[in-house]
Formats: structure tokens, C-alpha cells, sequence
């Protein structure tokens, strides 16, 4: 198993909830963040002081896989999200020892 963490620009979550769905992913976790990378924020000026934001709002999708369902759903997300302009994100693929579910005791894949 493992778990596949995008942060994406907050104007693509609609999408990428519809494109999960139509692909019969579940177990979606979303998050609002805050971050920066490559982007750096940018400057104002507020009554003469000049003002650096350097987090911007993103969003955090957070879904666990099967380990042969990975590279399809890395696409998905990525066909998405990507507008080729800085900012666009990324995603990280994290190794899942176990997973239980609370209701049924279930281990594993099955518990998925």
C-alpha cells in the first residue's frame, strides 16, 4: 500500500474530486495548507510598510492505494493539476505498513 500526498493549487480540487470518483478511488482526505516553494509568495504595501507573504493556500489531497494503482492515480492527478506555470505543486508517495478498518477489524488491502 501507499499513500499518495498532492498539494494543488485550491482551483483544482473540484476537478481532481470529480476525476477520483469517476475512477472509483475512494478514501479521499483533504486539507487546507499553507506553503511555498518555487512560487515565494509575493509583496504588498500596507499603509507605507512593505509586506512579504511568503505562504500561499494550497490544497492537501491525501489517498492510500494498492501498490499497482499508484502510477494511474499519479497520472490522473497530474494530467489535472498541471497548468505548466510555477505553483502547480507536487506529490509525494509515502510506503503504508498497515491499515485497519475500526468498524470490522479488516487488515490490509481489504480494509482499503
Amino acid at each position: 500500500m501507499k499513500r499518495i500526498e498532492a498539494i494543488i493549487r485550491p482551483s483544482k480540487l473540484e476537478d481532481i474530486k470529480e476525476a477520483l470518483k469517476n475512477s472509483n478511488i475512494n478514501g479521499v482526505t483533504i486539507s487546507q495548507v499553507m506553503g511555498c516553494g518555487q512560487q515565494r509568495g509575493w509583496t504588498e504595501y500596507h499603509r507605507g510598510t512593505e509586506i512579504t507573504t511568503n505562504v500561499l493556500p494550497k490544497i492537501e489531497v491525501k489517498i492510500v492505494v494498492e501498490d499497482d494503482n499508484v502510477e494511474d492515480v499519479i497520472k490522473l492527478i497530474t494530467s489535472i493539476a498541471r497548468t505548466g506555470e510555477v505553483g502547480d505543486g507536487k506529490i509525494f508517495v509515502v510506503d503504508i505498513a498497515d491499515c485497519v478498518r475500526i468498524r470490522t477489524g479488516e487488515r490490509g488491502n481489504s480494509a482499503l
